[in-house]
């Protein structure tokens, strides 16, 4: 039985079990994966996500929700925007775009075709690169302490505000705005496109 939190992947381990059940014996030859026995059977239940109905712990309040296990209708979608942004902030995952800078500029220079392009079989995502492009810049520029709150609110405050010349976010109203930049910042790191990141803290070393 696959119990657990929702968005966890229950249903997609539930689903690759399936598949592979049902491949031919000729055909479980060719792949290398574990045997599903079918003398005797195996079921697999794959249960809802469940939650306790309350979560005290704001943190881990936080983090369900940045995966979309909680409803984003109970939970700011600004405050959740900035949690993200203070994880992206203290990894080493954003050094990785550096590469993508000059190749982003390169393209973007000469093309003038949207948003999109198709270059060697592969899609490139101007909007996508733009956003790893203006946060890996805000990020390596940023000459304060991380470890400092006051610093990172200050951060965060100066990369929303590039986010949303870089999606082209325009309105009177700056709630509204940074509500807009939110969404599609949260869009962005829950389908993958900004990288992936582990939200609990695992030590170094362990004794056993």
């Amino acid at each position: 039985m696959l119990v657990g939190v929702p968005n966890v992947g229950k249903s997609a381990l539930a689903n690759s079990l399936h598949q592979i059940g049902r491949v031919s014996a000729a055909e479980k030859g060719k792949f290398k994966h574990a045997t599903i026995a079918s003398h005797p059977n195996i079921y697999i239940l794959d249960t809802p996500g469940i939650l306790p109905p309350e979560i005290l712990d704001a943190e881990l309040s936080s983090k369900l929700a940045l995966t979309g296990a909680i409803s984003d209708s109970l939970i700011d979608q600004s405050d959740l925007a900035q949690y993200f942004l203070s994880i992206l902030n203290l990894s080493d995952e954003y050094k990785k775009w550096a590469k993508f800078s000059t190749t982003y500029n390169n393209i973007a220079g000469t093309c003038g075709c949207g948003s999109e392009l198709e270059t060697n079989g592969n899609q490139i995502d101007f909007v996508v690169q733009a956003v790893r492009l203006a946060l890996f810049e805000e990020i390596s520029a940023f000459k304060g302490n991380m470890e400092d709150e006051n610093d990172m609110v200050q951060l965060i405050e100066t990369q929303f505000t590039t986010l949303r010349n870089v999606l082209n976010v325009t309105s009177d109203s700056c709630g509204y705005m940074n509500n807009v930049v939110s969404t599609k910042l949260i869009n962005l790191y829950r389908t993958g496109r900004l990288g992936h990141y582990t939200l609990d803290s695992f030590p170094r070393t362990c004794e056993f």
